[in-house]
């Protein structure tokens, strides 16, 4: 086996040999090294092939030859090496087989970005964008370069989402809803929720119902409307910066199908074009897959669903020595299936991530993709769409589906017959939204932050720590290289899945969560120097990837912006308690009854929005504990004395509807109108672009004059 494996080592070292590549074996007490550097001829053919053909006369600086930089050197040595050799196998092949262990570019020359950029201490200095982009290439540079642009962006949404939930403090005691609530009557109940069997006052709700007002009142459509203007300036901006910055490094008019023929060329002068191809039924198996995938994530949520109803009825059976209040003990026990629900879904999440990576590289596999390009933009489709309802499908649970299947006291609707379906909480579903969201925000960047930065420290330091050092200088560069955390070509792409899911939270269900654009920010500012200083001081070095832009992240933006307004108009109709409080206020209330009287005009709201339920229709009475007189009690629905929805309801749900659609079309109004004034590309970067074509005419109009007097 050894033999074999030293004897496929002997031929591809040979090959590379053969192409113009030298190589240097240094050796130390467990490994050996093999340096390979490639011969200037091969970066002269690179030239060769990606000199425009349309230029007609170059400029002397033009024809001297030019130093080709490090980044492309990386780029064309990695494309070689893991081209298939004479025997059919890839470099990979040669590691799954144990002829190598790995392969690294090496660290050098990045004293100067470690410095400046890849400290802490630089958290709130602007970034070195073009240094960025000479040590590891075009792409890691424009991912920075988008973070920074989205981490300056979130500062005002997140100083006006601030405002909006400190606005509910200056309305904490004064908002007339919390007023009748915290001044309600000591013998008005409300029903049992869940499997509870026991009424609540609902003087007991009054502080939830003032933290509620924090995050549900009249701003929140406001703010809402704000970030869909905020998601498309965001994204118009982001395109001009992109475009002066492309602009800057001369890729405006690069080609990435032409790069990467020239390589394929350079590699192989035998090399034939694969043509775009395109299969029907291959396209409708990766859907119908792609569907049970969903279908999957669907089915995880429901099970979500099933752990809070069975963690509901196994809190609920718990003996609290501590908490005597059955008022009490109904809260701490609805806190604890919240709280363990967000930390169950966050689980998932990252078990889900494990699952949808591997079946969205099946399927890209399966797709066929003609080039590494084409298979990366499919992949980030195929696994974003996965990723999507994998961290999503409980929220959507949580914002349009709790509560609303439960039937009514006397007649819940239950699971398998036996447990009550988990019910909003008192105050309101918007509370259920808003734990859920801080949990999950909290939980994901907190830990992911912590987990991204001292797992990679911990190891690095640990095979620091255990190594044996060479003497010779060139060898113990190459070990600390060697020992530095392992990169992949997914390296990058993580950080981006990880940036799109946060923009998701930050956007989707922000009427909820205010707090979200300012958590995001802090998390960015963390986030920036954390990858900084991975690349840099803790991970082997990037393969540089050259790129005018982000890809298909963009589109991935342009959907998530799009899916925030039908979110957060739904989020608004149907969750929050803003449109029945808009309608009772210019319908139903004393203001419009009573003109003449100077009262609130959200005054006997509370009691408009509860129906009455008669105790003694419960199935068994005597097993509701609570004062023996509770004749009535209280629940959040529009029902009338037979438990049917009341003509009110349908009424609702019609304004809640038109809402829903007006709502979209306004914001989405806003964002088309926006998108027309923002011009995508600033005009000095269109008048360098045609000032550089009219010079080109120019030459051309100037060498064919010579040509004809000669």
């Amino acid at each position: 086996m050894r033999l074999r494996q030293a004897e496929r080592q002997k031929q591809f070292l040979e090959e590379l040999k053969r192409r113009g590549f030298r190589v240097k074996v240094r050796e130390d007490q467990r490994h050996v090294f093999f340096g390979i550097r490639a011969d200037n001829r091969i970066f002269d053919l690179y030239r060769t092939l990606l000199v425009e053909p349309e230029d007609p006369a170059p400029s002397l600086e033009q024809a001297r030859p030019t130093t080709v930089p490090a980044t492309t050197r990386i780029r064309i040595v990695n494309f070689v090496l893991n081209s298939k050799t004479a025997t059919g196998d890839t470099f990979e092949d040669l590691v799954k087989d144990g002829v190598f262990e790995a392969r690294f570019p090496l660290h050098r020359g990045e004293e100067d970005l470690r410095a400046k950029w890849a400290q802490w201490r630089n958290m709130f200095q602007e970034q070195p964008i073009d240094a960025i982009r000479d040590y590891f290439g075009e792409k890691v540079a424009l991912y920075f370069a988008w973070l920074g642009w989205y981490t300056y962006m979130l500062v005002p949404a997140a100083v006006v989402g601030l405002i909006i939930f400190l606005s509910g403090f200056a309305l904490f005691n004064s908002s007339q809803i919390s007023k009748e609530i915290c001044g309600a009557a000591n013998d008005t109940f409300m029903c049992p929720i869940g499997d509870s069997n026991s009424y609540q006052r609902l003087l007991d709700t009054c502080t939830f119902a003032k933290i509620t007002h924090l995050f549900d009142n009249e701003g929140t459509v406001l703010f809402a409307i704000f970030m869909a203007l905020w998601a498309t300036a965001f994204l118009e901006f982001w395109k001009r910066r992109r475009a002066s910055v492309v602009l800057h490094w001369d890729l405006y008019g690069w080609d990435e199908d032409q790069e990467e023929m020239a390589l394929e060329l350079m590699n192989c002068p035998d090399y034939e074009l694969r043509p775009h191809q395109h299969s029907y039924l291959r396209s409708t198996i990766i859907l119908v897959l792609s569907l049970l995938m969903i279908c999957l994530m669907i089915g995880m949520a429901h099970l979500l669903v099933v752990y809070r109803v069975l963690a509901a009825a196994f809190f609920g059976n718990l003996a609290w020595p501590f908490l005597e209040n059955q008022t009490t003990k109904a809260v701490v026990v609805t806190t604890a299936v919240v709280v363990t629900g967000a930390l169950v879904h966050y689980l998932t999440i990252v078990i889900m991530t494990k699952v949808n990576k591997r079946v969205a590289l099946k399927l890209c596999d399966f797709e066929k993709p003609r080039t590494f390009s084409e298979r990366e933009r499919k992949f980030t489709i195929k696994f974003f769409t996965l990723q999507f309802f994998a961290h999503f499908s409980s929220l959507i649970y949580v914002a349009f589906i709790l509560g609303r299947i439960n039937g009514h006291p006397g007649k819940s609707t239950r699971l398998a017959g036996l447990w009550k379906l988990e019910e909003c909480h008192l105050s309101g579903c918007m509370m259920d939204l808003f734990v859920q969201m801080a949990i999950i925000m909290v939980l994901k960047q907190t830990l992911s932050n912590c987990m991204e930065y001292l797992c990679p420290w911990l190891a690095y330091r640990w095979r620091m720590l255990w190594g044996c050092w060479a003497g010779n200088p060139e060898l113990r560069d190459w070990q600390r290289n060697y020992r530095l955390n392992p990169v992949t070509t997914f390296t990058l792409f993580e950080e981006f899945m990880e940036m799109m899911i946060q923009y998701g939270f930050t956007t989707i269900f922000v009427a909820a969560f205010p707090l979200a654009p300012l958590l995001a920010l802090f998390s960015n500012m963390v986030e920036i120097r954390l990858d900084a200083i991975k690349m840099v001081q803790l991970q082997r070095r990037l393969v540089p990837r050259k790129a005018k832009d982000i890809g298909t992240w963009l589109q991935v933006l342009e959907t998530i912006g799009v899916l925030a307004v039908i979110a957060n108009g739904m989020v608004i109709a149907f969750t929050s308690e803003f449109i029945p409080r808009v309608i009772y206020k210019y319908r139903d209330s004393p203001c419009q009854k009573e003109p003449h009287r100077k009262v609130d005009c959200l005054t006997g709201y509370v009691n408009h929005s509860l129906s009455v339920f008669h105790t003694k229709d419960f199935q068994d009475p005597k097993k509701i504990q609570g004062p023996e007189n509770v004749t009535v009690c209280r629940y959040r629905d529009y029902r009338d004395e037979e438990y049917n929805l009341t003509a009110q309801f349908w009424f609702l749900l019609a304004i809640r509807l038109a809402f829903v659609i007006l709502f979209e079309h306004v914001a989405l109004c806003i964002k088309l109108i926006a998108s027309w004034f923002v011009p995508d590309v600033p005009q000095s970067v269109k008048n360098k672009v045609l000032e550089e074509k009219y010079k080109m005419l120019r030459e051309k109009l100037r060498s064919s004059s010579k040509s004809t007097e000669v």
